[in-house]
């Protein structure tokens, strides 16, 4: 749409100037554009555009001759300033013999009056010239009226400028239009700017927030181009760069609405954002800051953009409440030696000086009166008659305080750049030039366009030590100051220099904060967070309808943790490795397993190794008493062979106590399996030889003792012992039961277990232990009644009653013991069993070996057999 309005704009202008005259041989205007200005000839001029009055009074503006001019209100002593210092700055190249040596520059500067059709009619002038008429020439050669421009201030006024003037390639060099819109190369080709784009100015404010980890911001524009695109750049970037999130966007009216600003102001003043970051001028801020006092929104942190950092009218004492502490993006601080005593020369009948208006308003403004007859324009009467010799040193104003150079130092490095880009175009070799055929260009024949060709490729270094170039999008080197508003104890203001950001080739966008010098109104940097932040341990969910900043902080679950601040997820431990009670750390993970260091694996092996000593001590009692009718008596080489298994039954256990390994876990079984049936094996030929005895002491029985010899005992021991051996050698070779890291038991615990391999197998195992068992016990039960004073059947059958009762508990203990506990009720089987075994069957003998020996005799242990033959 912007296009398309400056088509038909210059169009419309065409059609009024050339057509009425299309037949003659000169064009005439039909109506002169009004404009405040400063003149100055030479061979070559530069435009300029300022805002020396910040507003203006419209009447209806029509091209017609007799139509009213617009009137310009409100002298800006510091805009007049800025347009001074081009004059400055023309002068002091015109002074200098090593730039544009033999030319002589000069320049026509406007003013916009603060309105965009006098800025857009102050640049069409530029361009076109304020000629009443002019001949038309068939190949249109001629002087130009200026070769490029500097300004304008407002970037909607340049982009008008520039949207206009873009079409001719008339260079444009801004000193104050941020918008990054105008960094388009293809929407504008010939514009270039000596101060950043807010592009950078955006990534700087978002450095800042980065730095006080503020991550909820409100963010105030205003409402133009300016603004439109600083949000739209500020969104965009705090999004990418995961700063932050926005509290609320809103616009300010440019025509200061109370209604509209009261509801602003409202929603600053309930939101939970404590940050506002604005991109407002200066206008805005002055009815914004009314209804802020009006309303006592205290407690904010303030972020300027370069359009109102430095303005004065805001550092009263009756705004520092509210405004002390600002942050802001300044533009950078310069100087130029000389410009105080180029200022003072300035006075309205200096000779051959500004042939304008704009001094002489100048003039009125500071001392307060009037030259006869009033300029055409100028409303803002006063006082008494001017003279001019009025003494500008008597009177205290602004326009002097050169500490604090910005604006003006941006308009020096502009007109210097054109300077530069002019110098190189002139001294080009015929033959070596950059357009056609290798030509060059002279002083009578350059074009505007040729000057953009050079302005894209000039490289200077001011007096002041900073770099000027342009990039392919005809943006400066970036660099800003980062100001800080100070309320001092006695009531003045002062702005400070807290830092800088800017961009260099080799260490890209640099932040440097000297935060011992800011001054927070709260005494130290505020807080600004929607949620705080969620600590290691802890996850963040997002509230539902809510920006990504406001969350939730859900702790991490067992075996997760976070290790940073604001962790989206929780990662998972290593299998090895459990989380800590505050889940910010993963530690080595328990290792469990029935140890020799813990009571109960003590308590076990301590009770393994007594089993083993009883052992010991009973076959040393019935190898010393082998001779007596109780060891002899059933084969007595059974006896020694029981109490060996039962010694090893009770060694066995100790395998299951320590940390597995590949030989315990294979041993120990097949060493449990094959000691226990060795054991019952025992037991079991014992049982058969004493039923063979008395079958054998009945008529006709003894037949059947042939079958229990000695050699048919040990043989059968060993077939039966073969058979459980043979049974283990099958499971380990084929199904071997192996270490095992469970983690399955304990999430903070790895659990270290023998997996039997084969649950067949093991189950085959104790299921043979199980029927020589039960056989055992069902043939001493058949012999409990037998004739005898000492009936070793009856031990047998209670033995193996107390067997078959501990493994049958073992089984469904076994099962739903985890880890190690597994281990320790086998093992309490196997205790229990030989413990059983031992007593039951070699505790009665022990007890008349040792107390009785009245009874260890043939007689005594026949007792009973002879009283019943009496």
């Amino acid at each position: 749409m912007g296009s398309l309005f400056n088509t038909y704009l210059l169009l419309g202008v065409f059609l009024v100037c050339f057509m009425p005259y299309s037949r003659a041989s000169f064009c005439k205007l039909r109506r002169k554009f009004y404009l405040n200005e400063v003149h100055k000839p030479g061979d070559v001029l530069l435009g300029g555009l300022f805002e020396v009055h910040f507003t203006s009074v419209f009447p209806e503006l029509t091209f017609s001759s007799e139509g009213e001019e617009p009137r310009c209100k409100g002298f800006d002593t510091l805009r007049f300033r800025q347009a001074m210092t081009m004059a400055f700055a023309v002068d002091e190249i015109n002074k200098n013999s090593n730039l544009l040596p033999n030319v002589t520059l000069g320049y026509t500067m406007y003013d916009n009056c603060g309105a965009l059709v006098i800025g857009l009619s102050g640049a069409l002038s530029l361009a076109s010239g304020q000629e009443e008429q002019f001949p038309l020439q068939e190949k249109c050669l001629g002087t130009l009226p200026v070769l490029g421009i500097v300004g304008d201030s407002f970037s909607t006024f340049t982009i008008a400028t520039a949207n206009v003037l873009g079409l001719f390639r008339m260079p444009i060099v801004s000193y104050f239009a941020t918008c990054s819109c105008l960094s388009d190369r293809q929407r504008f080709p010939s514009f270039f700017r000596t101060i950043p784009s807010d592009a950078f100015q955006v990534r700087a404010m978002i450095q800042i927030l980065k730095h006080f980890d503020w991550t909820w911001v409100g963010l105030l524009i205003s409402d133009d181009d300016y603004g439109f695109h600083a949000a739209q750049s500020f969104q965009s970037d705090l999004t990418q760069s995961g700063a932050g999130c926005l509290a609320y966007l809103q616009v300010l009216p440019w025509d200061g609405d109370p209604n509209e600003l009261r509801k602003i102001v409202h929603l600053i003043k309930t939101s939970t954002a404590r940050v506002l970051v604005t991109f407002v001028h200066e206008s805005q801020m002055i009815p914004l800051m009314e209804e802020v006092v009006q309303q006592n929104v205290t407690g904010l942190q303030w972020i300027a953009s370069e359009a109102w950092i430095a303005a004065a009218v805001l550092q009263t004492p009756r705004l520092m409440p509210y405004l002390g502490g600002t942050l802001g993006i300044a533009i950078r601080r310069g100087e130029m030696p000389g410009l105080r005593e180029f200022l003072l020369q300035i006075r309205p009948d200096h000779s051959n000086n500004y042939e304008n208006n704009m001094v002489r308003q100048y003039w009125e403004f500071i001392f307060q009166c009037r030259f006869p007859p009033p300029p055409a324009g100028w409303v803002e009467a006063g006082g008494a008659l001017c003279t001019g010799e009025e003494d500008i040193e008597n009177v205290e104003t602004e326009f002097l305080d050169l500490s604090n150079l910005r604006a003006e130092y941006n308009v020096y490095k502009a007109v210097y750049a054109l300077a530069y880009a002019l110098d190189d175009m002139l001294q080009c070799t015929p033959g070596r030039g950059p357009f056609s055929g290798n030509s060059c260009t002279t002083l009578q024949t350059m074009e505007p366009w040729q000057l953009v060709h050079y302005l894209q490729t000039v490289n200077f270094t001011t007096s002041f030590g900073d770099q000027v170039s342009f990039d392919e999008n005809g943006d400066a080197l970036p660099i800003y100051d980062i100001m800080n508003w100070l309320w001092l104890p006695d009531g003045r203001t002062k702005v400070q220099n807290v830092g800088e950001v800017k961009r260099s080739a080799s260490k890209g966008e640099e932040l440097t904060l000297f935060e011992d010098k800011i001054f927070w109104s709260f005494g130290e940097p505020p807080r600004s967070v929607c949620s705080e932040s969620c600590p290691p341990g802890t996850r963040m969910a997002r509230k539902k309808g809510e920006p990504e900043c406001c969350f939730d902080c859900i702790p991490c679950s067992e075996g997760k943790i976070s290790n940073k601040t604001n962790s989206v997820e929780c990662t998972s431990c290593p299998e090895d490795f459990a989380s800590s009670p505050q889940r910010d750390h993963c530690v080595p993970k328990k290792i469990e397993f029935l140890s020799y260091h813990e009571p109960l694996g003590i308590c076990l092996t301590s009770t393994s190794l007594l089993g083993t000593l009883i052992c010991a001590v009973v076959l040393g009692i019935f190898i010393h008493h082998r001779s007596t009718p109780v060891v002899r008596a059933n084969n007595s080489e059974l006896s020694f062979l029981i109490l060996m298994s039962l010694k090893l039954c009770f060694l066995c256990s100790l395998l299951f106590i320590g940390r597995p390994r590949l030989w315990t876990c294979q041993l120990r079984h097949a060493a449990f399996g094959i000691s226990f049936v060795l054991c019952v094996s025992c037991i079991l030929v014992k049982t058969m030889v004493v039923l063979a005895v008395f079958k054998a002491s009945k008529p006709g029985g003894g037949a059947s003792l042939k079958w229990f010899g000695a050699v048919q005992q040990r043989g059968t021991v060993l077939l039966l012992t073969c058979i459980q051996a043979a049974i283990c050698v099958v499971w380990i070779v084929s199904a071997s039961p192996l270490p095992h890291k469970n983690t399955q038991y304990h999430s903070d615990k790895i659990v270290y277990e023998c997996v039997v391999g084969s649950t067949v197998g093991f189950a085959v195992l104790l299921g043979y232990i199980g029927l020589l068992a039960i056989l055992s016990f069902l043939l001493a039960f058949l012999a409990r009644n037998l004739p005898d004073n000492f009936n070793e059947a009856k031990l047998i059958t209670f033995s193996m009653l107390i067997f078959c009762a501990v493994w049958v508990a073992f089984v469904p203990a076994y099962v739903n013991s985890p880890g190690k506990y597994a281990d320790a009720v086998e093992v309490f089987a196997i205790l229990a069993s030989s413990f059983g075994l031992l007593v039951a069957l070699f505790g009665p003998k022990c007890y008349i070996i040792l107390l009785r020996p009245e009874r260890n005799t043939k007689k005594a242990i026949m007792g009973r057999s002879v009283t019943l033959e009496k």
